[in-house]
């Protein structure tokens, strides 16, 4: 019965510790499709309202790096719980803001309480289990973390709609209630008072690196890059801090992360993967429902319904990983799950205007599937080789990687598919010339305002479609650099054991 009651308890812990994951990890793109919404009530313009989404983006990245020394100063559960109702008073508090300084500042707030949640989330629960049931457990980390952010928008997009913007925010207040009850009943506590002293040049320059080089990719396409004085600073910023990080890593006596840490090779390849699997998914993610309103005329819910099978595959994939994880290997599986994504962009690279759905459909379910078999098994190699106590300090840095590797992602393909768009225009509309008899003859009525807007507007579609591929097939390229990684990963040694049962009663 003792074992029974333990199970339950875990069971309901993890229950808790996932919920509030949840919380955090939809409001990365929770918020995006209400951007209209918030606009016209607030009467902002557009590029004030973008700093709604950037200020949780900065807010994350100043107290992520913090999580690990945190934890083991007050405690893993007190720092979680505390993160979780500050997360729920900040949530509350941009539902109800009345004009734009007052919402970011309580953006800037919920940033802040929420970045801790997904390493701390990802640390407790390995130290809850026995290691036999850690692929299962990846499994469910790895489909809320990847899963959430996919459906934030269709999720704040019907409740706009059907309530107001501000449920995008009070949607999270009964979430974050319940989990903090959750963790309160069935998490133990731990020791606190365990902090390594605290390396304050370390800090700073990663704050630094992890700061600037987001706001140089959220805001380099609209200050056009490094025309831009702001993303000159903001660039330097961030290589100033990689500097001062690097150097302290290499000569403090007590750096802000272990430098142990980085002698673990599944480690250092697990992150440079979580770099290029974040940049691509995140990409395709963000980039899928714009082309599919913007090309092919869906709305916003029929976008909604068509991105659905790219969830069934992930679900598909967080269900089966555990059990291939078994039979064939950890890395085995990775690699497969790799070859899968890839397929999928190589798909979305071939898209054209006169497809039907069944193609936006088959390649969105293959990359769930590909992307749920490839990081499940990243996150059980990246803790197989390293001591437990390294944990939370894992989680903390592959978590910055992940949210890195999607700002650079979405930056880059986003200006690559611009750029490409704005050059194949020029290409197109170059060899339409009124008064040729050739193209008179074949466009009869472009001297007719009606017959030149309708050629324009489909020159634009052909060049945004051309663009969009190309940016597609640039992913796929960067999803094949990664097969070659998997395969220099260690697989676990079967001697390597974990404390089960650490965190729980």
């Amino acid at each position: 019965m003792q074992e029974e009651g333990s199970l339950t308890q875990r069971v309901i812990a993890t229950s808790g510790v996932m919920l509030a994951t949840l919380t955090y990890t939809l409001d990365s793109t929770i918020a995006n499709i209400a951007l209209p919404h918030m606009q016209g009530s607030m009467s902002a313009s557009s590029d004030q309202m973008v700093w709604v989404l950037t200020s949780y983006m900065v807010a994350g990245g100043i107290m992520t790096p913090l999580s690990g020394w945190l934890a083991l100063k007050i405690g893993r559960k007190l720092l979680f719980q505390i993160s979780t109702m500050t997360f729920m008073l900040a949530s509350m508090l941009c539902g109800a803001a009345t004009n734009l300084p007052e919402i970011v500042a309580f953006r800037v707030l919920q940033g802040l309480a929420g970045a801790s949640l997904l390493p701390l989330s990802q640390s407790l629960m390995l130290d809850m289990w026995p290691p036999k049931r850690i692929p299962v457990l990846m499994a469910i980390w790895s489909a809320v973390v990847t899963a959430a952010p996919i459906i934030g928008p269709t999720l704040g997009g019907y409740l706009t709609d059907t309530l107001s913007w501000r449920w995008a925010f009070y949607i999270n207040v009964p979430l974050d209630i319940a989990a903090f009850a959750l963790v309160q009943l069935f998490l133990h506590h731990e020791e606190s008072g365990q902090q390594r002293p605290f390396d304050w040049l370390g800090f700073i320059g990663i704050v630094m690196f992890s700061v600037g080089i987001q706001l140089t990719m959220e805001r380099g396409e609209i200050k056009d890059w490094f025309d831009s004085t702001e993303i000159q600073i903001e660039a330097t910023v961030a290589a100033l801090g990689l500097y001062l990080f690097l150097v302290q890593m290499f000569t403090a006596k007590d750096p802000f992360f272990p430098r142990d840490l980085f002698r673990d090779r599944n480690f250092n390849f697990s992150q440079v993967m979580t770099l290029l699997l974040g940049s691509t998914l995140f990409a395709s993610a963000a980039f899928l429902p714009v082309m599919m309103q913007q090309l092919f005329g869906y709305s916003a819910t029929q976008a909604g319904i068509v991105s659905m099978p790219r969830g069934y595959g992930s679900l598909l994939a967080f269900l089966c990983a555990p059990w291939l994880i078994g039979r064939i290997g950890a890395r085995t599986t990775m690699v497969i799950g790799i070859a899968i994504s890839t397929v999928s962009l190589w798909q979305m690279g071939h898209f054209a205007l006169v497809m039907d759905e069944s193609s936006l459909e088959i390649s969105g379910f293959l990359q769930g599937a590909g992307s749920g078999l490839a990081f499940n098994p990243m996150s059980v190699l990246t803790f197989a080789t390293l001591d437990g106590s390294r944990r939370t300090d894992a989680s903390v840095i592959g978590n910055m990687m992940r949210s890195i590797g999607g700002s650079m992602g979405i930056a880059f393909y986003a200006t690559l598919q611009l750029r490409q768009t704005e050059t194949l225009r020029g290409h197109m509309v170059s060899h339409v010339v009124p008064g040729d008899l050739l193209t008179d003859m074949r466009l009869p009525d472009l001297a007719n305002d009606p017959g030149l807007a309708a050629l324009s507007g489909e020159v634009n579609r052909q060049a945004a479609m051309v663009g969009y591929n190309t940016a597609f097939g640039y992913m796929c390229i960067s999803s094949m650099l990664m097969l070659p990684i998997a395969l220099l990963m260690r697989p676990a040694r079967k001697d390597e054991k974990a404390d089960p049962g650490a965190m729980a009663h």
